[in-house]
């Protein structure tokens, strides 16, 4: 298989880095990096490094917000029964929790329900209609789900019931004489940051964000403090990290206060989960929240249900919340085994069939936990840099989830071929579906005959900030560099360029050998460790393309060489080892050559 092509730029954005250095107290480089992101005029770059909570837009501007606040607030005079209906993901679970602790604080007689993944699949449904109001249940507000319910509106509204939608994703569309026209739910109130008349600034929130914006405006309603929704935070960073929102403007503000506010949360089954994944005492990142507490919550609405994670979150039981915890982490254990043999089993079946030559990559694994293949997807879509849809086996037929890269809006794309599908929704580089009549070769033909990809859509984009000197990693490097965080979609960590590295050794270690090290000098003779975490068999492969069988050997084995890294993308970093701090490198992209 071909290598994954490349193309390496360095960013050179011009600005008056002295004036922006004295300016906001930051060494110029930072402020090269500021600029790098895009932030131009002093208020942007005031926001972007000190934005505090009263840098966020009034909640008020959402579309309905009000209107759905008075609506709650007439039902809780009138002692109606509420039900909260979410998303199973961590958005859906941050949601469920933000709208049980606001509605209940406002003194209203709810409940909630997750649908399971396996029996109801995504959302609203019809059954979930029909069970609430067997329960007597009066109103039903959405969360992280519901802008494309409109036959389950339509039903609920035919039993008398309110049904209330917060929701965060695309709003659904037809074309009309080259016009596009919302097909919105005829709900008693929508609030969806998305919808095209909606005057909210910022429209790439989360649910849960929108969640806690609609409690703040019925707090106040209701003669509460709206700063009380403070307490939320630590969830809605959570959420907003995990539903991969970009980390500007508003969403920048919210996770880096919440994760200010994790360190000594009160949300005890927050701490419970914390503690079980070994992390109570230290300073938690976005890689915490993305990659271990996020995951766990995950797990339980993959391979259980993720109404065992709302149950954890309301929890105020220590002991009953450390098992709970306990549980989850466990579960997770699971969810990753799974996973990678997911993965493995999806990059074969591409190499296999000749399907990685596809521009879109439509993987069939009959067995596979219907739940993971959207994480599934997202590891393929990582390893060919092609819009990926893995699929499988579901109770009601061929079920599957895409992740997609940024030239390809994946929501849109599957509407032009919505005769594939019984149901379908989702963002431009996510979705989820339900295929029609097992229609698995459409599909897969429909969807790449209106590709409009081209070779350099597939072209990875390697952006340095700035060419850095090894001998500039250090402690205090990282230390300047943490005002830029935290780090995620649209706020990239730092990336640094090196030319001409000498490698003096390269290993591949690791207890599944994983992991490559390697030994680097600049021309000055200056030495520092390289990690490289990536899929080694790339790098390996990549090395023999560039220098052949030979000299790839003869590194490996430690003989006498003249291979370099021509060019090396990297992230400094510290490694900690027996009380020992040494400077090092991650590596992210590497070019080899040969010295002649």
């Amino acid at each position: 298989m071909e290598e994954i092509k490349e193309t390496w730029t360095l960013t050179t954005k011009r600005a008056d880095f002295n004036q922006i250095s004295a300016k906001f107290g930051i060494p110029p480089y930072i402020a090269r990096l500021v600029r790098n992101r895009d932030q131009v005029t002093e208020d942007q770059i005031r926001v972007y490094l000190y934005g505090t909570l009263a840098d966020i837009p009034d909640p008020g501007l959402l579309k309905d917000v009000h209107k759905a606040a008075g609506i709650i607030k007439e039902k809780i005079s009138q002692k109606k029964k509420i039900r909260i209906i979410s998303d199973y993901d961590v958005d859906g679970v941050s949601s469920n929790y933000i709208l049980m602790k606001g509605l209940e604080r406002c003194g209203a007689d709810v409940d909630y329900k997750i649908p399971d993944r396996i029996q109801d699949g995504y959302g609203i449904n019809i059954h979930l209609i029909k069970q609430a109001k067997e329960d007597q249940v009066d109103t039903i507000i959405t969360c992280d789900n519901g802008i494309s319910a409109k036959e389950q509106v339509e039903y609920g509204n035919s039993l008398g019931m309110t049904i209330i939608i917060t929701d965060h994703h695309d709003v659904p569309f037809t074309m009309e004489g080259g016009v596009k026209k919302e097909l919105l739910p005829p709900a008693a109130a929508i609030v969806n940051p998305k919808q095209s008349d909606c005057p909210y600034p910022f429209k790439k929130i989360c649910g849960a964000v929108v969640a806690m914006k609609f409690i703040q405006v019925l707090y106040e309603a209701c003669g509460i403090d709206p700063s009380e929704t403070e307490n939320f935070l630590e969830i809605a960073a959570l959420a907003t990290n995990c539903d991969v929102m970009p980390l500007v403007e508003e969403n920048r503000i919210i996770v880096r206060e919440g994760l200010r506010r994790m360190m000594k949360t009160r949300i005890t089954g927050l701490e419970a989960l914390i503690e079980a994944n070994g992390l109570k005492g230290k300073t938690l990142t976005v890689y915490h929240l993305g990659f271990v507490l996020g995951p766990c919550i995950n797990s339980s609405g993959r391979l259980s249900s993720a109404k065992y994670a709302v149950e954890l979150l309301l929890c105020p039981d220590k002991k009953q919340c450390d098992a709970m915890a306990s549980h989850l982490v466990d579960l997770n254990k699971d969810r990753k085994a799974i996973t990678e043999k997911g993965v493995r089993d999806s990059i074969a079946y591409l190499l296999e069939s000749g399907h990685y030559k596809d521009d879109i990559h439509v993987v069939y694994i009959p067995d596979l936990h219907e739940s993971l293949c959207g994480i599934i997807a997202g590891k393929v879509r990582e390893r060919f840099h092609h819009p990926a849809f893995v699929l499988s086996d579901g109770l009601e037929g061929i079920k599957g989830s895409g992740r997609s890269i940024d030239s390809y809006s994946m929501y849109e794309e599957m509407s032009k071929i919505k005769e594939c599908f019984s149901s379908f929704g989702g963002h431009p580089g996510a979705a989820g579906f339900t295929l029609r009549d097992r229609c698995l070769e459409e599909f897969r033909e429909k969807i790449n005959e209106s590709s409009r990809l081209t070779e350099e859509d597939f072209t990875v984009k390697v952006k340095g900030d700035l060419i850095l000197p090894l001998t500039m990693v250090s402690e205090q490097l990282l230390e300047e560099i943490r005002i830029l965080e935290p780090f995620g979609l649209g706020n990239s960590r730092p990336l640094f360029l090196a030319r001409d590295l000498k490698i003096r050794s390269l290993k591949v270690i690791g207890k599944n050998r994983k992991v490559v090290k390697m030994f680097v000098t600049d021309a000055n003779g200056y030495g520092i460790t390289a990690m490289y975490f990536e899929d080694p068999d790339l790098l390996l492969g990549k090395l023999e393309n560039a220098v052949g069988k030979d000299q790839a050997r003869a590194v490996l084995r430690g003989y006498r060489h003249q291979v370099y890294l021509s060019r090396a993308a990297f992230q400094p970093d510290i490694n900690e080892y027996m009380g020992r701090k040494e400077p090092q490198i991650i590596l992210k992209h590497v070019e080899f050559r040969e010295r002649g």
